[in-house]
């Protein structure tokens, strides 16, 4: 029991979000509502890569958002995750159709974590600066995150590599100019970059549920590659890869299931049945008071979490664990009594709580469903399994 006790005490060391992050919190909101209000998210769904490249580029000459956490030597801001966690949770509330996520949180973490300076200073300039869309094919036709189940290979060439198999489920994989594979050599679990024009890559959009994220199925015959750090360099770090990618979706969660709330009060207030507001009727007060407590719960939650990231604590593993686990839950939750709060136009996919709803349960099941997180958080904290 003393590490979970650890664990909770851990919690006072946590200062929390300070009034700048706040401020810059209200000038991304305004800035996403001006430039991505929900028409344009459904325009940009509706295309083969998912995102406006104008946009893209927008977003890091004017507010930087792609450098926020790549160090200043490499063209970045040099700041931390609670500044990462602010722009993800802004990011789910306005449901973005952009890459952000796979180049950012993805692919420049595991740049920055495998610690290759040669490979940093080529590759990390072009995604703080906008230029580079990237991401990270981990898992395959199995669609497991552990280890243990990925099997692809890379097999040296003269003085480089080459890589056989096939990845699926790779997040903006269509879109991406730069993809870091993840391959099996002697030395255990590697990373890979792939530019997106080599041979032998081809490249397939997958049908998804939540059509604001594009994943994408590719295919690797003899394509040239490059290692980036020593072979078996992201076997140390996948484990933290992971969990920072799992404490930055539950921000992005967050943000998503505060969207949600606010949208049923205001249709609350407007909405009338029998003379009155619907939000008058008790059951809808016991409805939008329980989305109230799941939201703050949630973000205290998420907000532990990128504190946790951010501090480079011991308890990041079971801290990811316990946020996606919440998290997940909470935004399914709210998103679904945001349907049921909207009636029958709730149900249709031309209004927004069926968008959100739609994230929701696909976020859920990224890098692994709620029972999973907490069978992991309950081994992290010592105390066995749930299974």
């Amino acid at each position: 029991m003393s590490r979970l006790q650890s664990l909770a005490e851990a919690t006072g060391d946590f200062e929390g979000l300070t009034t700048d992050h706040e401020d810059f919190r209200h000038s991304l909101r305004s800035f996403l509502k001006r430039v991505s209000p929900e028409p344009e998210v459904r325009r940009l769904m509706a295309t083969e890569s998912g995102f406006d490249p104008a946009l893209w580029r927008q977003l890091a000459d004017q507010l930087g958002l792609q450098g926020q956490t790549i160090p200043e030597e490499y063209g970045g801001s040099g700041y931390g995750y609670l500044e990462l966690g602010v722009i993800l949770e802004e990011l789910g509330r306005a449901a973005v159709c952009a890459p952000f996520f796979a180049t950012v949180v993805l692919a420049a973490n595991a740049l920055m974590l495998v610690g290759d300076d040669s490979a940093n200073a080529d590759l990390l300039p072009g995604i703080a600066s906008g230029e580079t869309v990237a991401t990270v094919a981990v898992t395959e036709e199995n669609g497991s995150w552990q280890p243990s189940d990925l099997t692809m290979t890379a097999h040296p060439a003269g003085d480089g590599w080459t890589l056989d198999g096939t990845k699926a489920f790779v997040l903006d994989g269509l879109s991406a100019s730069l993809i870091l594979v993840v391959a099996r050599t002697a030395g255990g679990l590697s990373l890979f970059a792939v530019d997106a024009s080599a041979p032998g890559l081809t490249r397939e959009p997958m049908p998804t549920m939540d059509e604001t994220r594009k994943q994408a199925v590719l295919d690797f015959a003899h394509t040239p590659a490059r290692l980036v750090g020593g072979p078996g360099g992201l076997e140390p770090v996948f484990d933290r890869w992971l969990d920072l990618a799992v404490v930055a979706l539950a921000a992005e969660q967050v943000g998503g299931a505060q969207h949600c709330l606010e949208l049923s009060v205001e249709y609350a207030k407007v909405r009338e049945q029998f003379g009155r507001p619907i939000g008058s009727y008790q059951s809808i007060k016991h409805k939008c008071a329980d989305m109230l407590i799941q939201v703050e719960s949630a973000r205290a939650a998420a907000h532990y979490a990128l504190e946790a990231a951010a501090t480079g604590s011991p308890h990041l593993p079971a801290i990811a664990s316990l946020a996606k686990a919440y998290c997940s839950e909470a935004y399914s939750f709210v998103a679904g009594e945001t349907v049921h709060i909207h009636g029958g136009i709730g149900f249709t996919w031309e209004h927004s709580a069926h968008l959100y709803f739609k994230r929701a349960a696909a976020s859920e099941l990224l890098f692994g469903d709620p029972d999973r997180h907490r069978d992991a958080f309950v081994r992290r904290i010592g105390l066995g399994s749930t299974r």
